[in-house]
C-alpha cells in the first residue's frame, strides 16, 4: 500500500518519489550472507543460523531489497548428539552452520551448500530447487574444515572453493563437486596486507579476473585480484573502519559482492547492531581503472543509511506476519533450538506441541520454536490454549538468546499461574547454564479460563532502551504487563540476537501439550 509517498513491501520502506532505499536492508538478524544469482533471475541469500534447525536459511530478491523466505540448505543438524538436546545434557550453541556458501551449477542444474561445522570437518548439501529437498551428499573428511568458504564455478565449470582463516587456501573440486581433488595455498594472508586475522572469504571471476571477498573481523573488508585461481593476488582496501548506517551499529565488513542485470555492482554486507544481531546492509560499487571495486560513500561520508534503487521495487512474502498453521508443515520463517522431536509436534488448525523434556532449564528444553525479530521494536504475540497442560508444565512466550526471559503459564497442581521469568542465562561460548533465572511477577490465572494471550515487546535498537516488556490478556485486545521491563544483553559473543521462543516443556513428567491457536510477528 502506499502512505505518504512510501511503498511498504515486506520489512523494508522504499521511498517511491525520491527512488531511495534504507538501510538495513533486513532489520533482522541474517549474518554472513552469500548472495548469488539463480537460473531464474532472481538474487539468493544463504545466511547462518548456527544451532538452529532447519539449518542455513535461505532468502529470495528479485530487487535486492526485498527479500522473502524460500527454505534451509540442511534439513536437519546431523552433526552430533548435541544436536538432539538428549536428556544426558549435551548441546550445541554455538554451533551449526556458519559462513557457508551457496551457488547454482547450470551444468547439472543443481544447487550446493558447503559449509564447515563445529566438528571442524565440511559438508556438502545439494538440490535441484532451493526449495529443496536438500540432501546431505558430501563430506571433506574429518579436520577438513572450509572455514568462512566461497564457492566460484569457473566459465569451463571447474568448482574452486576459496577457505581458511589467517592463511587463505584454495581448493578444486572434483567434477561432481562433492570431493576434493587439490587444495593449496595462495598468497592471501594476514601478514600480507599487515593485519593479525583474516576471514569471510568469497571468490568470483569477473571480466577474467579472479577475486577474492575477504576482511580483517572488525572494520576492514580486503578484495584480492589475480589471473589465476591460484594466484599470486594482489590486495587492495574496499572499505575501512566505515560510518554504520544504524547508529550504534558497527563498522559494516565482509558479506558478497553482486551484480544486476543491467551491469550495476553492488556490495552486500552486515552491521553488528546486538541485541537486534547482525543487519544486512547494501551499497552500490564502482569500478577502478586498476580493476579493483571501490565503495560508494553515502551522505553520512561513510555506508549510507539512503542509496538509489538498485532495481526498480518489487514485492516479497512477507518475513513477519500472523500465523495460524492453518497447513500441515511450518513455514521457512520458523526455526527450532535445536533440532526438534518430531514426534512431539503437529501442525493442523494450531501448532500442538507436546512435552519433549522434562528439565527445569529452558536451554535444555527440545522443541522451543523461535523467530527473528524484524525492525527496531519486535512484538510477537502467541494465542495459547494450555487447557492439556500436565502438573508441573511451563509453557510460554520467550525473549530468546544467551540471556533470556519470558512470560508463561506454570501448572503446579491444579494451580495456574501467570508467570514472568527474568534472566535464563547459559555462557555465551561453552553454552553450559549459568543461571536458572528468577521469577520477576506472577499472576493466578482466573478461574476456568484455559486460553491467554502473551505478548513479548522488544526494543532492539543498539542506541535504544534494549529492553523487553511480558504482557498477558484474556481477550487479545487489552494487555497487562507482568513484572519490570528485562534488559536484553547486547554483547556479540554469541553471534546470534535475540528471537522471540515458543516453548513447552515438563518439569514432573512428559504427558501434557498447549495448542498454538496463533502467532503473530510484527
Amino acid at each position: 500500500m502506499y502512505l505518504q509517498g512510501l511503498l511498504l513491501l515486506g520489512s523494508l520502506a522504499v521511498n517511491t518519489a525520491a527512488q531511495t532505499f534504507t538501510n538495513p536492508i533486513i532489520y533482522s538478524d541474517y549474518p554472513d550472507n552469500d548472495v548469488s544469482v539463480g537460473p531464474d533471475g532472481a538474487f539468493y541469500f544463504s545466511a547462518s543460523n548456527f544451532h538452529y534447525s532447519p539449518g542455513a536459511p535461505i532468502l529470495r530478491s528479485w530487487d535486492l531489497l526485498n527479500w522473502e523466505p524460500v527454505g534451509h540448505s540442511i534439513p536437519r543438524l546431523n552433526f552430533g548428539s548435541g544436536y538432539d538436546l538428549p536428556s544426558t545434557g549435551e548441546r550445541s550453541y554455538r554451533g551449526g552452520t556458519w559462513a557457508s556458501s551457496l551457488r547454482y551449477r547450470k551444468s547439472n542444474k543443481t544447487w550446493y551448500w558447503i559449509g564447515c561445522v563445529n566438528f571442524w570437518n565440511t559438508w556438502v548439501y545439494t538440490a535441484s530447487s532451493p526449495e529443496g529437498p536438500w540432501s546431505n551428499r558430501g563430506n571433506f573428511g574429518d579436520a577438513n574444515c572450509f572455514y568462512d568458504n566461497g564457492i566460484l564455478i569457473d566459465d569451463d565449470n571447474t568448482m574452486y572453493v576459496v577457505h581458511d582463516s589467517g592463511q587463505v587456501k584454495v581448493s578444486q573440486l572434483a567434477a561432481d563437486g562433492l570431493s576434493v581433488v587439490k587444495t593449496q595455498d595462495v598468497n592471501i594472508n594476514a601478514a600480507a596486507v599487515g593485519v593479525d586475522s583474516i576471514e569471510g572469504n568469497r571468490m568470483y571471476k569477473i571480466n577474467g579476473s579472479y577475486y577474492v571477498l575477504n576482511d580483517r573481523p572488525g572494520g576492514t573488508t580486503f578484495i584480492w585480484k589475480s589471473q589465476s585461481p591460484w594466484g599470486p593476488y594482489t590486495a587492495k582496501q574496499l572499505v575501512k573502519d566505515v560510518k554504520s548506517p544504524v547508529e550504534g551499529g558497527n563498522s559494516p565488513h565482509q558479506g558478497s559482492l553482486i551484480q544486476t542485470a543491467d551491469g550495476k555492482w553492488y556490495f552486500m554486507s552486515f552491521t553488528w547492531a546486538y541485541p537486534s544481531g547482525r543487519l544486512p546492509v547494501l551499497a552500490p560499487i564502482t569500478w577502478g581503472a586498476d580493476g579493483f571495486p571501490v565503495f560508494v560513500n553515502g551522505d553520512n561520508g561513510g555506508w549510507g543509511k539512503t542509496y538509489p534503487l538498485p532495481l526498480p521495487a518489487k514485492s516479497a512474502k512477507p518475513l513477519t506476519g500472523n500465523y495460524k498453521f492453518e497447513g500441515s508443515s511450518l513455514g521457512p520463517t520458523f526455526e527450532w533450538n535445536h533440532n526438534p522431536d518430531t514426534s512431539k509436534f503437529s501442525v493442523k488448525n494450531g501448532l500442538t506441541l507436546q512435552t519433549a523434556s522434562n528439565t527445569t532449564d529452558i536451554y535444555q528444553a527440545r522443541n522451543t520454536l523461535t523467530h527473528r525479530v524484524f525492525g527496531e521494536y519486535p512484538v510477537g504475540t502467541l494465542e495459547l490454549d494450555f487447557s492439556a497442560m500436565a502438573d508441573g508444565d511451563r509453557s510460554g512466550l520467550a525473549a530468546f538468546r544467551d540471556r533470556s526471559a519470558y512470560i508463561g503459564i506454570h501448572r503446579e497442581g491444579t494451580k495456574y499461574n501467570l508467570v514472568a521469568m527474568h534472566n535464563m542465562t547459559i555462557d555465551e561460548t561453552a553454552g553450559n547454564t549459568l543461571d536458572a533465572g528468577r521469577v520477576v511477577g506472577t499472576a493466578p490465572v482466573r478461574d476456568g479460563v484455559r486460553k491467554i494471550w502473551l505478548r513479548t515487546k522488544m526494543d532492539v535498537r543498539p542506541n535504544g532502551s534494549k529492553e523487553a516488556s511480558f504482557l498477558y490478556s484474556y481477550d487479545g485486545s487489552t494487555y497487562t504487563q507482568l513484572g519490570a521491563a528485562y534488559k536484553l544483553f547486547d554483547s556479540w559473543g554469541f553471534f546470534l540476537g535475540y528471537r522471540f521462543g515458543v516453548f513447552n516443556f515438563a518439569t514432573k513428567g512428559l504427558g501434557g501439550s498447549v495448542k498454538v491457536s496463533s502467532f503473530t510477528s510484527a
